[in-house]
């Protein structure tokens, strides 16, 4: 079935102009819950409470409210929201071209799909090309619901993605996050986890070689509640503590190469990923280090 267009617009840089189309281009596909009642088994429904006035009050009294101090707003109204809004455009302006590689994944927010509209065919595929071929990235803002929003446009796939970025200042510093930068390292250690590093290595990202193994379980359990069975929670696992850095290296890399010898020509898709394998030794090599 054809996807659906959530919305129209246009690129625009210098004099051109090329109208498009935005398509959703990713969707969760995690598991749900509702909240029930566990007497009855009744959806629940919630309801907004007022504390000082110790009753549940409707959404027509309700306005919105900015905290400028702890516990002190200053109120809004729905007319005045509106007139610091952006004023609605369907222009994507494109600001710049940079090379992908020096964009940060960091700073992505979520991805839709580009799709030409009519009259823009060529115009569209010229771009896509252009940016392939000169291996660059259009960075761009767009208005959608009154707020202006960065974006990223990049060729994809024989079109164009558009991803919504974060702004610099929604990004916070790494220097907030606690770490021992005095730690020293040895040569031999270094040299391990390269060694480890080009044994877990592949010449490209193959999505469709990982699964959700929680939905797998899930999705399992919960048909086995429909069927009326019970639900027994599998021991913890152990905790694999490493007390010895080189020689959970070693082992790891030991077995890493002893589990591809074994396993040469017999894998198939359904195989756990290199990183999980790469997990599981080194959890066993910090379990073996601890008993000893």
């Amino acid at each position: 079935m054809a996807a659906r267009s959530i919305a129209s617009g246009t690129i625009s840089f210098g004099l051109v102009s090329i109208p498009v189309r935005l398509y959703v281009a990713t969707s969760s596909q995690q598991a749900s819950f509702n909240l029930l009642h566990e007497q009855c088994g009744t959806r629940i429904k919630q309801q907004l409470y007022c504390p000082v006035d110790e009753r549940v009050i409707q959404r027509s009294e309700l306005v919105k409210g900015y905290q400028f101090q702890r516990d002190r707003y200053v109120r809004f109204t729905d007319a005045e929201l509106r007139a610091v809004e952006a004023a609605a455009s369907p222009t994507i302006d494109i600001h710049e071209f940079v090379p992908l590689d020096r964009v940060d994944p960091i700073y992505f927010e979520n991805a839709h799909y580009l799709g030409p509209d009519k009259g823009g065919e060529k115009a569209y595929r010229l771009l896509s090309e252009a940016m392939r071929d000169t291996k660059r990235v259009a960075l761009a803002q767009h208005v959608s619901h009154g707020k202006e929003h960065l974006v990223l446009i990049r060729p994809y796939d024989g079109g164009l993605v558009m991803h919504e970025m974060y702004y610099a200042d929604e990004v916070r510093a790494f220097s907030e996050i606690p770490a021992d930068g005095a730690v020293k390292l040895r040569d031999s250690e270094s040299d391990l986890a390269k060694k480890l590093i080009e044994q877990l290595s592949a010449s490209e990202f193959r999505p469709d070689q990982y699964r959700d193994e929680y939905r797998e379980r899930l999705m399992e359990a919960v048909e086995k509640k429909v069927a009326g069975e019970e639900i027994v929670a599998p021991p913890a696992p152990e905790r694999a503590e490493v007390i010895d850095l080189m020689d959970a290296l070693k082992k790891s890399l030991a077995g890493r190469k002893a589990g591809e010898e074994a396993g040469a020509g017999e894998r198939t898709s359904k195989r756990r990923p290199a990183a999980a394998v790469a997990r599981r030794d080194a959890a066993a090599a910090g379990r073996r280090a601890h008993k000893k």
